[in-house]
């Protein structure tokens, strides 16, 4: 199954950096180490993202449910009803108002759109959560099991960050920046205000587990991710083809969302 492998590489490759001595990969070991690193923990994140979507086991709701919370537990101690709600809200109105992934309407710049996307995930319950959840882990692994401080901040730290970057900017920035504000020439004429990557399958693949291929996932959500580019690549866009029946698919699974949450 490819999302245990994913959970199990990231559990494998930490405990092989937690024993790198950093000094030996200075000056330029390092920074491959730390892309690698990101690299897998964003992988962590996708195989929630396809739990959300019933993807990885499908029929299997409870399975689905349990991976998704285990991988967002090893991702930053986030709370997976929490995210599988906004995650729908995000499908029903891709894009525009009512979107919790999109800019306030006003502030549309990188920067300030990362915030709002941010806070969006993180309220004030879930940062006391993760503060001192963080804080434990890390003096448990610093006291107890002797991991250089170095250590914990470049591979395990990091990573987290730069992974929640490397999320929304293919994942949420690239795809739909230009939703709300379509023009009868953009690119935004389709019922998912949403734009594919036209990447490589292997630099779709190293930029975000091909997420860039957007539309694609709009269309067919509950595609795993690494069946995208199939569909990518052999079917033929329709703006509206499935535009009603996606929003009732929609509309149930977030009632559920809320029902559970």
């Amino acid at each position: 199954m490819v999302a245990s492998a994913i959970v199990a590489l990231w559990i494998v490759s930490l405990g092989i950096v937690f024993a790198i001595d950093v000094p030996t990969l200075l000056p330029f070991g390092i920074v491959p180490v730390i892309l690698a690193r990101t690299f897998i923990q964003t992988g962590l994140f996708i195989v929630a993202h396809d739990a959300i979507h019933g993807s990885i086991l499908p029929g299997n709701r409870r399975v689905n449910y349990w991976i998704g919370q285990f991988a967002l537990a090893l991702y930053a101690l986030l709370p997976y009803q929490k995210l599988a709600h906004h995650h729908w809200q995000h499908h029903l109105q891709p894009g525009r108002v009512g979107d919790p992934d999109f800019h306030d309407g006003v502030r549309d710049s990188f920067g300030a759109w990362y915030l709002k996307f941010m806070q969006e995930y993180l309220d004030f319950r879930q940062k006391v959560v993760l503060f001192f959840g963080m804080k434990v882990i890390f003096f448990t692994l610093f006291l107890v099991f002797h991991v250089p401080i170095a250590n914990l901040f470049l591979f395990w730290v990091l990573p987290i960050v730069l992974s929640s970057i490397q999320l929304f900017l293919f994942g949420t920035y690239l795809p739909h920046r230009s939703g709300g504000r379509a023009t009868p020439t953009s690119q935004h004429q389709n019922s998912h205000n949403a734009v594919s990557s036209n990447l490589p399958l292997v630099w779709s693949f190293l930029t975000c587990y091909h997420f860039g291929y957007h539309w694609e996932h709009h269309e067919y959500p509950s595609l795993p991710w690494y069946r995208l580019p199939s569909v990518r690549q052999h079917q033929p866009r329709a703006n509206i083809s499935r535009s009603g029946h996606l929003t009732n698919i929609i509309q149930s699974e977030l009632q559920r969302a809320i029902v559970r949450g």
